[in-house]
């Protein structure tokens, strides 16, 4: 028998040639190159979401800017400016049917003040008198202010009280806890003067004793004008 050749790519057969196997390598991103371009990418968002913060909170910072900085020649706040502005506490309060809502629940609307005792004695009908009258006079603004009366001692509404006080927000609270946000001026009463608090929730004007109403209500008109362009009434 007779033997028989093999014959391979190597040994020349037709149609093949001797050519290098070769492959393509292309070149990877390097670890160092995304680490140093990280750190400005966010830098970069950073400083965007500083800038988007910025313009959405501008026309408060304005109104804010105008009504305590740039204060026209000859012009003066007959209401005492509180500064610094004391945040709205964390304590709260007893509706007139019994049910609690915490004071941080009144932010987002402008608030009118009063403080007194639950038996509410003359001096405590006038101030709810001129709350509601100096609230009514704003006109068009009044839905952005609410007029609250803050009580003390008794828990016990006054009956007597509850037709006039339909359009009232009237609170029970501890009087040692609400004097450690509100503060009369020296010498007086937590009851002796009317106190106003902004959307935000900072108490940031407290009235004379014995307030002037021609004047308070310059004042208040001036609070919504400064804050036009960005208070809306109502809560969210």
């Amino acid at each position: 028998m007779s033997g028989s050749n093999s014959s391979s790519p190597a040994g020349g057969a037709p149609g093949w040639r001797d050519e290098p196997l070769t492959l393509t390598v292309h070149a990877l991103p390097t670890p160092g190159g995304a680490m140093v371009r990280d750190p400005a990418a966010t830098r970069a968002g950073r400083l965007k979401m500083l800038l988007l913060f910025l313009v959405a909170a501008s026309p408060v910072i304005a109104s804010y800017f105008t009504y305590y900085v740039i204060r026209p020649e000859g012009r003066r706040n007959y209401g005492e400016l509180i500064e610094p502005q004391r945040p709205l506490p964390a304590i709260a309060g007893v509706d007139t049917e019994g049910r609690t809502v915490p004071l941080t629940a009144l932010r987002h609307q402008w608030l009118f003040v009063s403080v007194a005792d639950s038996a509410c004695d003359a001096q405590c009908e006038r101030h709810l008198y001129l709350q509601r009258q100096l609230r009514e006079s704003l006109g068009k603004d009044k839905d952005r202010m609410d007029w609250v009366w803050l009580r003390t001692g008794s828990r016990e509404f006054p009956e007597r009280l509850r037709p006039a006080l339909a359009a009232a927000t009237v609170l029970w609270v501890d009087e040692a806890e609400l004097a450690r946000w509100l503060e009369p001026a020296p010498g007086r009463r937590l009851s002796d003067h009317l106190y106003v608090v902004d959307p935000i929730g900072n108490w940031m004007m407290r009235f004379p004793a014995e307030a002037d109403p021609g004047r308070m209500r310059r004042d208040l008109e001036r609070l919504m004008r400064a804050s036009s362009s960005w208070d809306r009434p109502g809560r969210p």
